[in-house]
């Protein structure tokens, strides 16, 4: 799982274009696939962050590539557990 501060420009369905900070990625072997998971960079109190996650294909350097939308609930399941355990993971730093 990679975490650091990176961000990233989402193209919205009317081509509205949106700055994000990458929370973190993580790859599954489940699914064969690479999840990024973001959230607006001017969402500014952290109770009422919106988080989003996609899907990618990492380029040949290993990082960025196209988003794609999430296609199963289980796929769903699996981010949602993924981020409960980073989250978690996250207050026991602090």
């Amino acid at each position: 799982m990679e975490h650091g501060e990176k961000n990233i420009t989402i193209v919205d369905d009317k081509g509205n274009e949106q700055l994000c900070e990458v929370l973190f990625t993580f790859d599954s072997d489940q699914f064969n696939k690479s999840y990024v998971l973001y959230y607006p960079v001017e969402a500014q109190d952290e109770e009422e962050i919106e988080i989003h996650a996609s899907s990618f294909v990492p380029n040949e350097a290993g990082e960025d590539g196209e988003l794609m939308p999430i296609e199963t609930e289980e796929e769903w399941d699996m981010i949602e557990e993924t981020l409960n355990t980073f989250l978690a993971d996250e207050d026991e730093e602090e």
